[in-house]
């Protein structure tokens, strides 16, 4: 099982680690008023069909919430997760 969820601010992406120095990433900016723009999510291809980038989604959603952070999807990936699990709209911003 992936630990959870880590913010990587140096690098500006969000990190599921998975295995040995195998993670999957959300890669982020920030806009002018704080919200994180999620821009890209990768997961390794030998890991890829195992619901990690799923469980990178909701540990980063749930994060952006207890943390009080703010998202912006441009991610294909992000907006697809988010558009089943509605329940996170309080820490959308668009």
């Amino acid at each position: 099982m992936p630990a959870e969820v880590r913010h990587n601010p140096a690098q500006n992406r969000f990190e599921l680690p998975i295995e040995g120095d195998a993670m999957a990433i959300c890669v982020y900016r920030r806009d002018e008023e704080g919200h994180y723009v999620l821009l890209h999510t990768e997961v390794p291809d030998e890991f890829a069909g195992q619901g990690l980038a799923s469980a990178l989604a909701k540990g980063l959603f749930a994060m952006a919430r207890a943390q009080g952070f703010s998202l912006v999807l441009r991610c294909p990936y992000m907006a697809a997760w988010y558009a089943r699990h509605p329940d996170y709209a309080d820490v959308v911003a668009g």
